[in-house]
């Protein structure tokens, strides 16, 4: 199994979460993040004054899948998240030892 974790643009998220949708995954967590990278952040102009803003508003989402999923989804999340301009995001994917639905006490792939 896989985390694939998405960092995206927040009027990226309903595209991205379209596409996923179309290749039948409809399970993911998403959390409103701030942050930066090569973007550094902007001016802004409040009031008269002028102020850095350092983090921008960004998505984060979670999604564990099994490893046959995963290279569709890292594909999908890109063709629908991708802009072209700076700032549109990274993509960590990492190996996931074990899931376990609560409910049902379903294991691995089963859990997913």
């Amino acid at each position: 199994m896989k985390k694939i974790e998405a960092i995206i643009k927040p009027f990226k998220l309903e595209e991205v979460k379209d596409a996923l949708h179309e290749i039948g995954i409809e399970g993911m967590t998403v959390t409103e993040v701030k942050g930066f990278g090569r973007q550094k952040g902007h001016t802004e102009i409040y009031r008269g004054s002028e102020y850095t803003v350092d983090f921008l508003p960004k998505i984060k989402l979670e999604i564990v899948l099994t490893d046959t999923k995963a290279a569709e989804a890292i594909i999908a999340i890109v063709k629908a998240a991708k802009t072209g301009k700076i700032g549109d995001g990274k993509i960590f994917v990492s190996p996931i030892s074990e899931a376990i639905r609560i409910r049902t006490e379903e294991k691995g792939d089963a859990a997913v």
